[in-house]
């Protein structure tokens, strides 16, 4: 048997199951509950001791999966092999930068540094006392390996034990329900949301990547799937060596079921939207950029940008879906835009305003005062209408054909989809593509920057203008990878599929966007397209969702649940959408199921208005973006939350 092998094959088919639902019920309160992503079957594999890849995880997460079962959960651990010393030792090897055989701690305090989650060198050296035992600061891999696959072992042993607490307790309680009442939030608005990222319990698997956001799939490894496949530290650990103790909060009782209620506040869809922009704004200053969203295996990617202010002035900024922006209901994709600070102000507060008011045509604006200095202009949409592809069927359109030559050419389709695809990618309008905006676009379409040795293949191919590519130039470099491609449209494939096409040409998974920056009192704003990627991390290990969390609880409309002081959920209202928080004061992990489904004219970001969230101790959740189906009809929210 070779050392890849499954090890449900070298195991027992009873203890295999059992090892397969304590890691399960590690993560959800029943077998009965599925898995809702690709991340959540990569967090349930790791539990498992296994790591596979990213092309492993499309095999069982394709595009017409929603939820996996934990049947199926079963089979994948029985064909995919678990990690092995040696797997972590190759990982290893991708740290030791100076081939000494041993990681330093300036080795691993780069990586973690350069491409992860961000720790001081004092955090580091933490993480390496725990486990060097000659105490000469630096690892021996053969060591460390052991000790992590040590680490995995005692893992599997508390989620038995926390298994069998469970299933203990469900017996007790079998009986005991809670009755399920409920609340109401109407809400008065019309218009957008977007795809909920819950922040992962897990904090073991330290993440990076290459910064950009590729069409291949996940942009982050953990820090040690250096090597595609590669296995990273077992995951729900708080360090490298972290294993789960009686204080750990999922070891914690859980609230016993209850049911929060509140009062019916009714409220009606605005159907006329007018945006009061500054009145003498043809005075202002004037920058614009386009730019695209792009549905990514369900993770939202967007062109981002630094606005840099010489000045103090009051801006106004506005941003709207471009032509053949349109969700699955054809109603206008909602987009707005969160503008930051490039360092958290004396409150530690990152966000300065973002987009709540919009017009009859879908236009998002804002206005504010800001100092001078850098800001970060990040576009937004809810995935109320803009949401990932759930299949794909019909006849694949024809790419290429050949003359009566013999010579390859692209079609009248394709060359139709291409001047469009141009037009997306011109970020500044001019009618050329410059070597950034190039630059951009193959990052987005291959996961990589454009080489001095790529550009100077372009330029001896096609003719430019001031240096920059023309329409006729960008159809001709398509028409020349046909033709030396033979015909073959793998490649051509890959550029459509990243620029959010399907197989009949149709853009259904990118939402390109006009982006308009006027300024009073300063004339040299500069406005810059730095990538497109999903969003970063930002000061204080916080992410997007984090900071716009904050946000909706500051003006959202607070009620709390009964028998729960330290669990609240705020309604946030604006003229496009609402938003519904839940925050977690407690010390306890807390499971609510929310019923959406009473709500009246409404779509949201989930697939179901009925879900169940579990909410981790001292964290904030997104449960819903809702927003009207129909802008032209009232509209109104009814949530009943119950505490499980």
């Amino acid at each position: 048997m070779s050392r890849r092998s499954s090890r449900s094959s070298t195991m027992d088919q009873g203890e295999f199951i059992l090892e397969c639902k304590a890691a399960y019920l590690s993560m959800f309160d029943s077998i009965k509950e599925k898995i809702e992503s690709q991340d959540s079957l990569l967090e349930a594999l790791q539990q498992t001791g296994r790591n596979p890849s990213v092309k492993v995880l499309k095999k069982y997460w394709t595009n017409d999966i929603d939820e996996l079962s934990f049947d199926d959960f079963v089979d994948i651990c029985k064909k995919e092999p678990v990690t092995t010393s040696d797997d972590l030792m190759k990982a290893f090897r991708k740290i030791d930068i100076n081939g000494d055989g041993y990681i330093s701690l300036e080795e691993l305090h780069k990586i973690l540094t350069s491409k992860g989650e961000k720790k001081s060198k004092s955090e580091v050296k933490k993480m390496i006392d725990e486990v060097d035992d000659n105490k000469d600061g630096r690892l021996d891999y053969k060591e460390f390996c052991q000790m992590v696959m040590s680490t995995t072992e005692e893992s599997k042993k508390m989620q038995r034990k926390m298994m069998e607490r469970k299933e203990k307790k469900k017996r007790q309680d079998i009986e005991r329900r809670g009755d399920v009442s409920g609340s109401q939030v109407s809400v008065r608005s019309a218009a957008s949301s977007v795809k909920n990222q819950e922040k992962s319990a897990s904090k073991a698997n330290v993440e990076f990547g290459n910064g950009i956001g590729t069409p291949a799939g996940s942009r982050k490894s953990s820090l040690l799937s250096i090597g595609e496949g590669s296995p990273p530290i077992p995951a729900q650990r708080k360090s490298l060596l972290h294993t789960a103790s009686p204080s750990d909060p999922d070891d914690l009782p859980r609230p016993s079921p209850r049911v929060k209620k509140d009062k019916s506040r009714q409220g009606s869809a605005s159907r006329a939207h007018k945006l009061d922009e500054p009145k003498n704004l043809r005075e202002w200053t004037h920058t614009k950029s386009k730019g695209s969203f792009f549905m990514e295996d369900g993770s939202l990617i967007c062109h981002q940008y630094d606005f840099n202010l010489p000045d103090d002035s009051k801006i106004w900024i506005t941003i709207q879906p471009q032509k053949g922006s349109r969700g699955m209901d054809s109603s206008p994709v909602d987009t707005s835009v969160f503008i930051l600070r490039d360092r958290p102000d004396e409150d530690g507060n990152l966000l300065v305003a973002f987009t709540e008011h919009r017009d009859s045509r879908g236009k998002y604006g804002v206005s504010c005062d800001l100092s001078a200095g850098k800001y970060y202009i990040m576009p937004y949409t809810t995935g109320c209408r803009f949401k990932n592809r759930k299949s794909e069927s019909g006849k694949e359109a024809k790419l290429v054909s050949q003359d009566k030559g013999g010579k390859y050419v692209i079609t009248k389709s394709f060359r139709k989809v291409l001047e469009d695809i141009f037009d997306y990618s011109d970020l500044d309008g001019n009618g050329f593509m410059s070597r950034k905006e190039f630059n951009l676009f193959n990052i987005r379409t291959s996961g990589e920057e454009v080489a001095d040795e790529e550009w100077q293949v372009v330029e001896d191919r096609i003719d430019l203008e001031d240096g920059e590519i023309t329409k006729a130039g960008f159809l001709q470099l398509n028409e020349l990878e046909a033709e030396d491609s033979e015909g073959d449209t793998e490649d051509l494939w890959t550029t459509l599929v990243s620029m959010g096409y399907n197989k009949q040409l149709v853009m259904d998974q990118a939402c390109p966007f006009q982006l308009d920056v006027y300024t009073e009192d300063c004339d040299d704003a500069e406005l810059d397209v730095v990538r497109v990627d999903s969003y970063p991390t930002y000061p204080g290990d916080l992410s997007f969702d984090d900071i716009i969390s904050k946000s909706f609880i500051k003006h959202g409309e607070i009620s709390r649940v009964k028998g729960m002081k330290d669990l609240c959920m705020y309604t946030y209202t604006n003229d496009g959408w609402a938003t519904l928080v839940l925050d977690n004061k407690s010390h306890t992990r807390v499971r609510v199921e929310l019923d959406c489904s009473r709500s009246e004219n409404v779509t949201s970001n989930h697939d179901s208005l009925q879900r169940t969230l579990r909410v981790d101790p001292g964290s904030t959740v997104i449960a819903y973006h809702l927003m009207p189906e129909d802008d032209d009809r009232d509209w109104q929210v009814k949530c009943t939350e119950t505490i499980r």
